[in-house]
């Protein structure tokens, strides 16, 4: 089962999440040819906080640190930051039960990982990025659905490649449960 943290821990999370995808969103994107489209590793980092710490945390996480990525870059586009929310909290509510924290990752939950993550970064790049770019800013739709679509892609491979890696070496710092027996 996963586990419930603190109102502190939570906020710590946040922080530390938001300042680590602002960190490898702005300083560590990897550009493609359609303009304003990056390879982004910070959605592993963002897929991962939202498992370990919950709903909130994951949408807090990528709202806050995408927020500050379009600040000091872009200028905000509320439409790509909603995206990145929207992607923590998916994540996270589609991997609400797991055993992580005791030390289990087996391929059904590495399995679930990769599943989330495509369900998550399509809503995100495939939807709710593109429609309000549409909608709010009056972009040209074939523009901002071909940066939705190499988002998606980018995003899922890198996410689910590194998110499951790093899920994997974190379940094994864990204990198992019932793996410690009392001697007499």
């Amino acid at each position: 089962m996963s586990r419930t943290h603190s109102p502190v821990v939570q906020v710590v999370a946040i922080g530390i999440g938001a300042a680590l995808f602002f960190v490898l969103g702005r300083f560590v994107a990897i550009p493609t040819p359609i303009p304003n489209t990056s390879i982004s590793i910070q959605y592993a980092i963002l897929a991962v906080l939202a498992v370990l710490y919950g709903p909130w945390v994951g949408m807090l996480v990528g709202l806050i640190g995408h927020l500050l990525i379009d600040v000091t870059g872009y200028g905000i586009w509320f439409s790509w930051e909603l995206a990145s929310g929207v992607f923590g909290l998916v994540v996270a509510l589609l991997l609400l039960r797991h055993r992580i924290h005791d030390g289990e990752f087996s391929a059904a939950t590495a399995l679930r990982f990769v599943v989330a993550v495509a369900v998550a970064h399509a809503a995100a790049w495939l939807l709710i990025a593109p429609l309000g770019d549409v909608l709010i800013y009056s972009e040209p739709a074939g523009k901002v659905w071909a940066q939705g679509a190499v988002a998606f892609a980018a995003n899922t491979i890198t996410t689910a490649v590194l998110g499951t890696l790093i899920l994997a070496v974190y379940a094994r710092t864990r204990t198992r449960t019932g793996s410690l027996t009392v001697e007499s």
